[in-house]
Order: structure tokens, then C-alpha cells, then sequence
């Protein structure tokens, strides 16, 4: 045998996490418990949806609509196990009001702002008055809630803003101009947000998503040629509907996305991720 000194074995590789990650943690990563969620637009719809999704995770949900009745019937589907739910009459178009509410509601965990409204006109046709009813709501009223409870998350060191984009933020079609440019304009608000309250510890995202059978699309439906061609667009050919966005908002509320912010969640059916007009042979 060769006189040849042999190497130590070699230990076996590690594969515990890095020093403090939380391992005791991993199975609670989308538990909102302790967490105080106020969700805009809570009366209906995606907004709905979503309020039903967090307190299901735990949190304590104010339904924020301006139909009282409506957050009230969101905030009574609550069930047992769930985080408790309430509800608040709240006109965001009212900036005042928007002020008394940030003081009524104290400190905010996660605010997810859905409301938004479109008047489909091609732009030459487009009044004034229009224009301004789409952009008050779609990004003034946005920017008073963001910034109005941003402040106190600021101060506070913690929380999550949710604001609803659209798949409009990225591709257009006749008659969506001003919609289109407002979810544009909310993704770069929600980004410059972002960007100036990270330091103090406040993650700001957008969701995106499809074309989502709402009351807002009803005219939409209202046209069987045209609700066809939309459902035909996306990669799984159909419509989206308002619960499957509950799970964007959960993750982005939750520790799960504790490194994510500004950015956009796109949840489109893969609207964006293909052309869609013809499925070719090869």
C-alpha cells in the first residue's frame, strides 16, 4: 500500500438556514394575526374579496365603503376562526373625510386601496368633466389614502400598501385612455412610495389584474362577442374572478413578502405574457 496520507473525511454539507432566519416561522409565513388591515372599496367586488381574504388569515379588517350597508354585509360573511371585521362609511372623493378616517381608524398594519372608475370614450370624445372624474378617484383619492395612513406607518415603523393597478398600466386599447393613463400613474406613485418610506420599514406594492368579472366590467358582459374575446386573450381563456385575487394581497400583506416592494403582481390569466391574437401550427 502507498505511504500517502489520506484526507479527512469530508464533512457533510449543512443545510440549516443561515444563522436567524426564522425556521420556526415558515409555516405561519401568511398568518396575519395581530395585524389591523383597513380595505378600501370593501363593499363589493374585489375589494370584497380581498377583506374576506385577510381577515380568513387572521387580521382585523375595517370594510372601508362609501355604501355602509354594503362593507356591513362583507363584515357579516366573517366566520368563526377569522379575524374580526367592521365597517366604516367613508366618500373617498371627500379629502376631509379621508382625513377624519385615518384619525377614526388609529394605527394601520396594511391599507389596500381597490375603488376606481372608467368612462369608456376615445379620447376626441373625452369632456373635461370626464377626465376629472376618472382621475379624482383613480389617483387623487388613491394618493390622500396612501399618503394619509403611509404617515402613520412611517411613524410607526411598519406596514403594507396595497394599491390596485390594472393590466391597462401596460397595454391599451381604444376607449382606455384615461383609465389606462391613471393605472399608469398609480403604479409609478405606488413605486415613488416605495422608494421614500422603505427606511421606515413600509413596503408599498401594486396588484395588476385581468380582465376580473366585477361591476365595473358589466358592460363588458353585457356583450357576449366582446366578453368572449376577452376571456379568449388570456393563456387560460377565461375570466378572472374577484377571490382569486384574496391570495396577491394576503402574500403581499404577510411576512411572506417581507423583502417585496415596489413592485407590481400581475394577476392576469397571463394576459400580459402572450400576444393572443392567433395560435400558430409551429
Amino acid at each position: 500500500m502507498d505511504n500517502v496520507a489520506q484526507a479527512a473525511p469530508t464533512a457533510a454539507p449543512s443545510v440549516a438556514p443561515p444563522a436567524g432566519a426564522p425556521v420556526n416561522q415558515l409555516a405561519n409565513l401568511f398568518r396575519l394575526d395581530g395585524r389591523r388591515a383597513v380595505v378600501v372599496g370593501a363593499g363589493s367586488g374585489i375589494g370584497q374579496a380581498v377583506a374576506l381574504g385577510l381577515a380568513a388569515h387572521g387580521a382585523q379588517v375595517t370594510c372601508v365603503d362609501r355604501d355602509l350597508a354594503a362593507a356591513g354585509a362583507t363584515a357579516a360573511q366573517a366566520v368563526e376562526g377569522w379575524g374580526p371585521m367592521t365597517a366604516y362609511e367613508l366618500d373617498v372623493l371627500d379629502t376631509a373625510a379621508v382625513t377624519r378616517a385615518v384619525e377614526d381608524l388609529g394605527a394601520v398594519d396594511v391599507l389596500v386601496v381597490t375603488p376606481a372608475v372608467n368612462v369608456r370614450k376615445r379620447l376626441l370624445a373625452y369632456t373635461g368633466e370626464e377626465f376629472d372624474t376618472v382621475v379624482r378617484l383613480n389617483l387623487r383619492a388613491a394618493f390622500d389614502l396612501m399618503t394619509g395612513f403611509g404617515r402613520g406607518m412611517a411613524e410607526r415603523g411598519r406596514g403594507s400598501i396595497i394599491g390596485f393597478s390594472s393590466i391597462r398600466s401596460q397595454t391599451t386599447e381604444p376607449g382606455q385612455g384615461v383609465y389606462a393613463m391613471t393605472k399608469g400613474g398609480l403604479v409609478m406613485l405606488l413605486r415613488t412610495l416605495a422608494a421614500e418610506l422603505g427606511t421606515s420599514g413600509v413596503r408599498v406594492n401594486a396588484i395588476a389584474p385581468g380582465v376580473i368579472d366585477t361591476p365595473l366590467t358589466a358592460p363588458i358582459k353585457n356583450n357576449a362577442d366582446w366578453y368572449a374575446a376577452y376571456g379568449a386573450k388570456s393563456i387560460l381563456g377565461r375570466w378572472g374572478r374577484p377571490h382569486e385575487l384574496a391570495g396577491a394581497a394576503v402574500y403581499l400583506a404577510s411576512d411572506a413578502a417581507s423583502y417585496v416592494t415596489g413592485t407590481v403582481l400581475f394577476v392576469d390569466g397571463g394576459w400580459t405574457a402572450i400576444d393572443g391574437r392567433f395560435d400558430p401550427p409551429a
